[in-house]
């Protein structure tokens, strides 16, 4: 299930709630050594991290939020997270990760494998709080729904610090008009404030903008915009990109046009109707666990109703997987892959 898409239930049971006080006045017992995550040798040491610029206050969805020093104790709730905390070297800070959309990039592999993942999607807050976090770091407002870790004013309330992508603020208002890769950029350098490692981040943030500039210069600025339709999962009402997410983002960078951009939020229910009418030259289909790619260009292989659209005519799909589509350091792939659908021709 697509996590910006779980409908949330009721409260958990009198007996979570009394852990949770419980956790909020008496220490928790430390994790048995056999439990405890191991570092790697890419992970910085806590002589490593830079400590000078503390306490750091980082204004975040609407919750000013201070830290004395780094936290020592993450947990991230989604794959995007997860990468951004391990390109930053911060593995010997994660005591647990969890939904993973599909396989951690391969220069992380190492580094993921020593951190114990506490759920295949969302941990109980009675998983979370066994892992003892001082942090939590989510990209999605599910990440921190009810039966997920809770609001991030209660876990402030226990102690327990948080980040959410702006993109994704529980209050809409708060969230950027439209995602740009400068929202990329100011969540990889708030993560990187949060662990005392700003100039690691600014050396991330430097070689995504240096592989930016490069897929861009092979476009140029001369050719004509493709009409594209972000086709992420749905079978009877499609889901797409609309205007003011990362898959708009994505577009937006190789030129190409949106037929959903006047469409608002990050992701749009729209309908097959539409889809047809506004006929656009090449789709971008999304390849996740729970919507396969092949099975959406079966579909519009398979349904006559989709035949008179110009890029099923033309088997003009581009398969990007879901997890570059996700705010982080994956996006700037997706720009490539499809830089590289659009305009195969530059690419050769």
């Amino acid at each position: 299930m697509h996590p910006n898409n779980l409908h949330f239930k009721t409260l958990l049971s009198i007996l979570v709630f009394t852990l949770v006080l419980s956790a909020c006045t008496v220490p928790a017992p430390s994790l048995p050594a056999a439990e405890q995550p191991t570092a790697v040798e890419t992970g910085p040491s806590s002589e490593s991290l830079d400590t000078s610029g503390f306490p750091v206050t980082i204004d975040n969805c609407g919750l000013g939020i201070t830290y004395e020093a780094p936290p020592e104790r993450a947990v991230t709730m989604n794959q995007a997270a997860t990468e951004v905390m391990l390109a930053l070297g911060l593995e010997d800070r994660l005591v647990g990760t969890a939904y993973i959309d599909d396989a951690i990039l391969p220069e992380y592999q190492a580094a993921y494998a020593r951190v114990p993942v506490l759920a295949d999607q969302y941990p109980s807050q009675e998983v979370l709080f066994a892992a003892e976090p001082d942090f939590v770091y989510g990209v999605y407002h599910s990440a921190f729904g009810d039966t997920a870790a809770g609001s991030r004013a209660n876990l402030l309330n226990l102690g327990i610090r948080s980040y959410l992508s702006e993109v994704a603020c529980e209050d809409v208002a708060l969230r950027p008009a439209k995602a740009t890769f400068e929202t990329v950029y100011d969540e990889i350098r708030n993560i990187g404030r949060i662990f005392g490692m700003a100039d690691r981040a600014e050396t991330l943030i430097a070689g995504m903008q240096a592989q930016l500039n490069d897929v861009l210069a092979v476009i140029g600025e001369d050719l004509e915009p493709v009409t594209v339709f972000w086709y992420d999962s749905g079978d009877d009402e499609p889901y797409a990109g609309a205007c003011c997410g990362t898959p708009d983002m994505i577009i937006d960078a190789v030129g190409a046009e949106n037929i959903f951009g006047d469409a608002t939020g990050n992701w749009s229910a729209v309908s097959w109707e539409e889809v047809v009418n506004r006929d656009p030259r090449a789709i971008v289909i999304i390849d996740a666990d729970w919507s396969p790619a092949q099975e959406k260009i079966d579909l519009l292989h398979n349904n006559p109703a989709y035949a008179t659209i110009t890029a099923v005519q033309a088997e003009r799909f581009i398969v990007i997987p879901f997890s570059t589509t996700t705010l982080g350091i994956r996006n700037v792939s997706a720009v490539i892959d499809l830089a590289k659908g659009l305009y195969p021709d530059l690419f050769e």
